[in-house]
């Protein structure tokens, strides 16, 4: 178990209200939370992270030439791989999310002892490399503050029969992997469990010990990054300006989620402290 955490994060977008000096890229936001939650555990656990932007000119005209994934063999020094929310769609098949796709197999083959965490687009790119199927929703976004129920491997991870996250997303994981054979073999292979599920989406997040713990909802959001989200969405037409799920969500942003929690089990799960919450 480790007592300090060194984590590489795989940003891939930039965060809401860009002119909140302490919240202008994820990493900062992440470092926050993650402080935070790590300071709560006892002993204290500490975190360090180490952005890398991974989002290609094919999708973010800003960037002049594909980024380069940090070499593989350089991997020893991080705890894990932490993958960052996106307005990207981790079912696209653009350059730079099919070189994501295959850094982080090779990466997960070649380091066992890597642990990785994604939210929203993180959780959903961990999702399908793990054979999960990744889609739009046909219907309906989750915005805002959203109920998840958890599952027997949810109440374990954050103590609870229910939690409730803020949410940004109609991409959402249709089919979770039920193991990890896609890039593992014999005695690497590991099953995966579904930690919860909410009205509109049955698979809220992923566990599998000592590799993978995912989260749909945004930890690290708060009622300003909800509602600035919203009205990027709106002035984009992806979201009804001044329709009722709009004005609803707006009004939900206002109440206080359960992200620390989460982000608690991020941290202990990082450290190796809830390894024996076994899939069975």
């Amino acid at each position: 178990m480790s007592r300090h955490l060194s984590i590489l994060l795989l940003e891939t977008d930039t965060l809401p209200v860009p002119d909140r000096s302490d919240h202008d890229r994820p990493s900062s936001a992440f470092h926050k939370l993650l402080t935070r939650c790590g300071t709560t555990q006892n002993p204290p656990i500490s975190v360090s992270l180490t952005p890398c932007y991974v989002v290609g000119p094919d999708s973010d005209p800003s960037v002049e030439s594909h980024p380069e994934l940090p070499d593989i063999s350089s991997l020893d020094k991080y705890t894990g791989v932490l993958i960052t929310g996106s307005k990207h769609d981790a079912h696209d098949n653009a350059p730079w999310i099919r070189a994501l796709l295959a850094w982080l197999r090779d990466a997960w083959q070649a380091h066992p002892h890597l642990r990785f965490s994604g939210v929203c687009f993180g959780h959903q790119i961990l999702s399908r490399l793990l054979g999960g199927h990744v889609d739009r929703h046909p219907e309906t976004w989750e915005l805002a503050y959203t109920e998840i129920k958890l599952s027997p491997i949810g109440q374990r991870l954050f103590d609870a029969e229910q939690i409730g996250l803020h949410m940004m997303h109609q991409d959402h994981v249709v089919t979770a992997p039920v193991d990890t054979s896609k890039v593992d073999s014999g005695k690497e292979k590991r099953r995966v469990a579904v930690w919860g599920s909410s009205k509109d989406c049955e698979v809220q997040g992923l566990y599998a010990c000592r590799r993978i713990l995912t989260s749909q909802g945004h930890l690290g959001y708060d009622e300003a990054m909800v509602r600035e989200s919203i009205e990027q969405h709106e002035k984009q037409g992806t979201l009804e300006k001044g329709s009722e799920e709009t004005e609803r969500a707006k009004e939900k942003s206002e109440l206080e989620h359960d992200g620390d929690v989460v982000g608690g089990a991020v941290v202990r799960f990082f450290a190796g402290l809830d390894d024996e919450i076994e899939v069975e």
